[in-house]
């Protein structure tokens, strides 16, 4: 179980602060069962009131410290996440971005950038469902990223530049 305070990354929602864990007086809630209050990360309204035993929604702590580093020395090596069927495709970025798996993320972005190069060289766009995934992939990666590393968000695909030029 997860504590107040605590950073977690609850789904496809992102990283979020556990604000409290209580009952709640919810038309519809089970009033006997006990709940996470999260608060989105960039998000001061936001609420999710999350079932503690919930087995259906993927959440876990938030990345390390030591963990994001290794992470980004790794980039290189992790693989890419290539469909060539676009249907296929979908379903297999949707189910990477389910697991909440950060090496997951970054074989979706990866991926894209890569796919965007070559349709760019080609004389072609990026594709609205590539840029849709690539858009939500990195926005989960940078968001735990930035919490753990203590760098702004939208300077983290810089700041990984960076750091893997320096390797």
């Amino acid at each position: 179980m997860f504590e107040v305070g605590e950073y977690v990354v609850y789904g496809v929602k992102g990283v979020c602060r556990i604000e409290d864990i209580t009952h709640i007086d919810i038309s519809g809630a089970d009033k006997n069962r006990l709940y996470y209050v999260l608060a989105p990360v960039g998000d001061g309204n936001g609420r999710i009131y999350a079932p503690t035993d919930n087995q259906k929604i993927t959440m876990r702590r938030v990345i390390s410290k030591e963990e994001a580093d290794r992470l980004i020395e790794e980039l290189p090596d992790i693989e890419l996440l290539w469909v060539p069927d676009d249907k296929q495709r979908e379903a297999t970025y949707k189910q990477a971005l389910n697991t909440c798996d950060y090496r997951a993320w970054v074989s979706i972005v990866k991926t894209l950038y890569m796919r965007k190069r070559e349709r760019t060289a080609q004389g072609k766009k990026i594709t609205a469902l590539d840029e849709r995934y690539m858009r939500t992939a990195e926005n989960e990666l940078y968001s735990e990223l930035s919490l753990t590393l203590g760098v702004p968000k939208d300077e983290m695909e810089q700041y990984i530049k960076e750091r893997l030029k320096t390797q």
